[in-house]
């Protein structure tokens, strides 16, 4: 097994064998242990101290079920403290066949102003990876529909490209780095964090991956791993919410739409009330049926990344039946939708195609544009005078650097007082007056507001897990203490976080997914160690925020949260700062 670095100041590379102490470390514990150990916790993040780092999880280029998932770790330029991105696509998979456990960008070239790809693939002479780089500029300032497909004719079918769009050249804060779908599309982020602006800050544009002839991941004991792999498809079949033709196969995960805003918690217009008038428009019922009658058919959704049993990847097609955009998701949805108070899906759409063409996270998009119609820039629901202003972020015009900066940004800019950030990092589509323990994992994550850090809306909406009541603070501490330290491993295996609606209800599935680890890696877990191994995990990227200059301050949602009063429930986020302080406080 090896790290594999690229260096990007003099366009060399090197491969190096992993260190024992790194052995059983994959995805987000692998990138964020590299972030910990080897940067600079106060260097500029668009400087050339800063390092990206590529991990797939352990069990990613493996047949287990959904984990082609990639981990992106650096020093955010939006947050200023650690950062680990996540994606499904093919891009890991190779990157597991030819057994590299990381892979680490470094330094900067010497040539302003000059960019360049790297071609990575397996050398079946020498047994070992190899790495090629070649001049970009070709590529710079333009629409990634119209480059990905360039790149696919000139190395091939089956090669899986990384990229940043101009998003990421103009040192964007809400800059993503995007990886290709099955259809080739480029449509699969690693968003958050503005991590496509370190990749273009490192003179890199692509990384090309051809994992051909390579040998493959190393199972220590395959019966295992096949025993844990079939209890976990087991489980995902079987579960109401991943089983095939379930909610997330049939109306994508939109159809969180009318459940959080029936809940009374789906963010409206800047998070000045938790219902949207128009949400049933824009739902992932109203894009199944939609596209039903445009194209005179169910459609079904498809699958982000290979081996994904759960598919729930949709496509809007246009009236003329020719395809608008995938994927609208929940998040992009709400964010570009409900947020902005627009009800319109082909707006919505365009947005989301938008944000893909140019490199950028569609949920720091979409509450940047709201911050603004709240500044009076443009009208709250407005649909095409928002793509106007996507088109000037794209464009890098003096309004569009301003947006490009994110949520925080623009709202300070415009001296606005309902910025609803955490560490910089805007919130997503879930309101933490109406869903109290999720505002506790907003406001403690490591990550800056991030739902995926410790989803609680599993337990406090869907039932999932257990129930308990989304609006009461108690106890809502130590619950999202437990979903930030599991979630932290399960970024670590490589599988899609959604597995863990099976796993959570279904007991059998849980040991699936660590006998799988345990089948690869020759380690004895149990299910009780996922949750001290992401705690581990957790106080590595704890520890440098602290050194970054963060503390107990930034464990805290925005101060209008506590005294504006949120409809329909008119609630205010009650949480104490001794419960806020206690989540990483008891780990």
């Amino acid at each position: 097994m090896w790290i594999l670095r690229l260096n990007m100041s003099d366009r060399t590379y090197r491969l190096e064998e992993v260190p024992a102490a790194y052995k059983n470390l994959g995805g987000r514990g692998m990138t964020s242990t590299l972030i910990r150990d080897e940067v600079n916790p106060l260097c500029h993040p668009l400087g050339p101290n800063n390092k990206l780092v590529f991990a797939p999880g352990i069990v990613t280029g493996t047949a287990a079920p959904t984990s082609a998932r990639i981990s992106v770790g650096g020093k955010s330029p939006l947050t200023g403290g650690i950062k680990e991105a996540n994606a499904g696509s093919a891009w890991p998979q190779h990157l597991a066949w030819m057994q590299i456990k990381a892979l680490v960008v470094e330094g900067q070239p010497k040539e302003k102003g000059k960019c360049w790809m790297a071609s990575l693939k397996w050398d079946a002479k020498a047994g070992k990876p190899k790495v090629e780089f070649f001049p970009a500029d070709q590529y710079k300032g333009k629409d990634l529909y119209e480059v990905y497909p360039k790149l696919f004719r000139r190395f091939g079918d089956k090669v899986a490209i990384a990229g940043c769009g101009v998003a990421g050249e103009y040192g964007y804060a809400n800059s993503g780095i995007v990886f290709n779908d099955l259809a080739k599309r480029p449509s699969r982020y690693a968003g958050r964090g503005g991590l496509g602006a370190v990749m273009a800050s490192k003179g890199l544009k692509f990384i090309v991956t051809d994992g051909q002839g390579a040998p493959s991941v190393n199972i220590v004991d395959k019966a295992l791993f096949e025993q844990g792999m079939k209890k976990l498809a087991e489980a995902m079949r079987t579960h109401s919410v991943t089983q095939p033709k379930g909610g997330l196969n049939t109306y994508g995960t939109a159809v969180l739409i009318n459940i959080m805003n029936e809940a009374g918690g789906l963010p409206t217009r800047n998070f000045s009330s938790g219902r949207f008038e128009g949400a049933a428009k824009i739902a992932g019922e109203a894009i199944f049926e939609g596209n039903k009658k445009r194209l005179g058919k169910e459609l079904y959704n498809h699958a982000c990344s290979p081996g994904c049993i759960i598919q729930c990847s949709n496509t809007w097609y246009k009236r003329d039946k020719t395809e608008h955009t995938s994927c609208v998701e929940y998040e992009s949805d709400w964010a570009l939708g409900a947020n902005c108070g627009i009800d319109r899906l082909d707006d919505i759409a365009e947005m989301v195609r938008l944000c893909n063409a140019y490199g950028l996270d569609t949920i720091e998009t979409g509450t940047t544009l709201a911050v603004a119609m709240e500044a009076g820039v443009i009208p709250f629901g407005d649909g095409k005078k928002a793509i106007g202003l996507i088109r000037q972020m794209g464009k890098g015009t003096a309004l569009g650097r301003i947006l490009g900066g994110g949520t925080e940004f623009t709202g300070k800019a415009y001296g606005l007082t309902r910025i609803p950030t955490v560490k910089g990092q805007s919130m997503p589509a879930y309101e933490p007056r109406a869903v109290k323990g999720i505002g506790i994992t907003y406001a403690t994550t490591t990550m800056g507001a991030d739902h995926t850090a410790g989803y609680t809306i599993g337990p406090e909406i869907l039932s999932v897990g257990g129930k308990v009541d989304p609006l009461t603070p108690e106890g809502k501490a130590a619950l999202s203490r437990a979903f930030q330290a599991t979630t932290a491993f399960i970024d670590s295996t490589g599988h899609c976080l959604f597995i863990a609606f099976p796993i959570l209800d279904i007991p059998s599935g849980f040991e699936g997914m660590m006998e799988e680890c345990n089948g690869v890696l020759g380690t004895s877990w149990k299910s009780e160690d996922a949750a001290k191994i992401g705690a581990e995990i957790l106080k590595k990227e704890r520890a440098f925020n602290e050194a970054a200059g963060m503390t107990k301050a930034d464990d805290r949602v925005p101060e209008f949260m506590r005294y504006e009063p949120l409809p329909p429930h008119n609630q205010v986020f009650d949480v104490a700062d001794s419960a806020l302080d206690s989540v990483f406080g008891e780990l």
